[in-house]
């Protein structure tokens, strides 16, 4: 996560440019009521961060889902009396497990 998606967050219907990665370079173009402090933009960052990495499971499981033809495993479990489908999304979630 980074300051602008910091400031984004806390301050939604802001509009700003950052010159750097640096909260003091801030140039604001439509002046939020309460401007965000330093401390406040931090914390905010450290936030998104643990909420990214909490997904980190999702992003994984999702990338293997999408891989396979699920729709055509479902139908050839159906036609064939197989579970290679259900086999297949257990051995994903086994491998990426829900924190």
């Amino acid at each position: 996560m980074n300051i602008a998606q910091a400031v984004k967050s806390l301050q939604p219907s802001s509009e700003f440019i950052i010159e750097n990665e640096d909260y003091s370079t801030v140039t604001w173009v439509v002046t939020p009521e309460t401007i965000p402090t330093q401390a406040e933009v931090d914390a905010e960052v450290i936030r998104l961060q643990a909420v990214y990495d909490a997904q980190d499971y999702a992003r994984k499981r999702k990338a293997k889902y999408d891989l396979l033809n699920q729709d055509e495993m479902r139908f050839d479990d159906q036609v064939n009396s197989t579970t290679t489908w259900v086999d297949a999304i257990n051995a994903i979630k086994t491998a990426h497990p829900k924190p």
